[in-house]
């Protein structure tokens, strides 16, 4: 088989480690039956993902849901792309002592909005895949036609 095509399964360590060094993914619910998909700006916490939110759909579809959260990249310099999915369900902080815990990490909104609301992704699920992107420029996009 050519080495171009193989799928790498990472390690669920090395799941965490991506997720440790991102700092944007997307949160996917399911809202009145319909997908949806947000980028936000997370941090981890443990093996759990943290993020900051207003009021509003986002907040409503995820508290109390099972969700799912990836991230994504690519390394021009070796021409590897990977991805990580990370499951689980979604609560809002709302304990005295969490609250007071998650304040201390540097989760800091990205938009001008309030964003009052955090909201923890207790993982019960991780896995990711790494894999060869032979028809990717530097910024990741294709540039030329597979065979």
């Amino acid at each position: 088989m050519d080495e171009r095509f193989d799928t790498e399964i990472l390690p669920e360590a090395e799941c965490w480690e991506l997720v440790s060094r991102t700092v944007v993914g997307r949160l996917a619910v399911c809202l009145d039956g319909h997908p949806h998909i947000f980028p936000i700006n997370f941090v981890r916490d443990a093996d759990s993902i943290l993020f900051r939110t207003a009021s509003g759909t986002k907040l409503s579809a995820a508290r109390d849901c099972r969700v799912a959260f990836e991230i994504d990249g690519y390394q021009p310099e070796t021409g590897v792309a990977w991805s990580v999915v990370v499951a689980g369900m979604a609560t809002e902080v709302r304990s005295g002592i969490e609250w007071a815990d998650v304040h201390d990490l540097p989760l800091f909104p990205w938009h001008v909005g309030p964003k009052g609301h955090f909201v923890r992704i207790e993982a019960d699920g991780v896995s990711g895949r790494r894999f060869r992107a032979p028809y990717a420029n530097a910024s990741g996009f294709q540039h030329a036609s597979p065979p």
